[in-house]
């Protein structure tokens, strides 16, 4: 029995009770038997991100304006919503396509004003996780989830929900963070074009949801991208970018770089903004990557250039 086959087996036998979201979401998010309850002692599960600190825009809120499309299912040619193109197919899947130059498109699903039925195909990441997952502890990574069911390429999985919190925020926690301690925190930077560039930081550690407990890889079976539906503020959607197997544990890359018009990066401790000389002895050495990818870098990701 090779090593595949060995940790196959071991993902079997695991067994799962608890629902993570506490009945929240579509489909319960098991924790496996053998991760103890303290790891979510100071945890609270939300459904999608929230306001933070730094954040002016209320999430939750709907600002985008709905569509007329008083149909069944949308389509490209008559629905504003859909003017970048059809995101998804007829199962649900992503079907994001580029534009010229290799730039991503905007997505943007139907949202609570549109005039559309609640079974549109324009209308998914906002449904929540409808898989089954599950959060289970592994060797030397910490807590990971895995899919306990197959998962065709393109599904949407979950979200990266957590505190949409401004730039300020983001340096303040990350400085306050000990040697010992992960970072949770996301940032995503859009190019809109030319030099114009939009960030969001999302940060799960004690608000969030299963994407919390997803683990890096340098060859992920995932790729992040940002969906919006009744508000301006970006909502971090992870798809299967691959057939996913039953007990696959699932990674997407901290760094990003999938998306050519987007730059999702969750930093290892680095802090955002510029340093005073009382904080640079704050930035600890790169932390190992244990992915066991072929192509591993070797370490966690690591972005100075927001140090500057």
């Amino acid at each position: 029995m090779n090593q595949t086959e060995m940790y196959k087996e071991d993902m079997m036998i695991r067994s799962y009770s608890q629902d993570l979201s506490g009945g929240l979401e579509n489909v319960p998010v098991l924790i496996a038997n053998s991760v103890p309850k303290e790891a979510f002692s100071n945890f609270q599960y939300v459904l999608e991100s929230v306001q933070g600190p730094g954040c002016d825009i209320d999430p939750s809120a709907v600002t985008l304006p709905g569509c007329s499309c008083r149909v069944q299912s949308c389509l490209p040619d008559s629905c504003p919503c859909l003017r970048f193109g059809q995101t998804y197919d007829n199962k649900g899947r992503l079907n994001q396509q580029q534009e010229d130059g290799g730039f991503s498109r905007p997505v943007f699903e139907c949202n609570a004003l549109c005039a559309c039925s609640e079974s549109c195909q324009n209308r998914v990441v906002q449904k929540g996780v409808e898989v089954r997952l599950g959060v289970f502890s592994t060797k030397d990574r910490g807590l990971g989830v895995e899919a306990l069911e197959r998962l065709p390429c393109g599904r949407f999985v979950c979200e990266y929900a957590g505190e949409i919190i401004g730039s300020h925020e983001a340096r303040r926690r990350q400085l306050s963070q000990t040697p010992l301690d992960m970072n949770y925190i996301i940032a995503l930077q859009e190019h809109s074009g030319g030099e114009s560039v939009t960030q969001t930081f999302v940060d799960p550690v004690t608000i969030g949801n299963v994407g919390r407990f997803i683990n890096h890889s340098c060859k992920p079976n995932l790729v992040m991208v940002p969906i919006r539906v009744h508000s301006l503020l970006p909502r971090l959607a992870l798809f299967a970018n691959r057939d996913i197997e039953r007990y696959d544990e699932l990674t997407f890359d901290y760094a990003g770089g999938q998306n050519t018009n987007t730059d999702t990066r969750k930093w290892d401790k680095a802090p955002t903004g510029t340093l005073t000389g009382a904080d640079v002895d704050k930035i600890p050495l790169r932390k190992v990557c244990h992915c066991g990818a072929s192509n591993c870098t070797g370490f966690l990701p690591l972005d100075m250039s927001v140090l500057h």
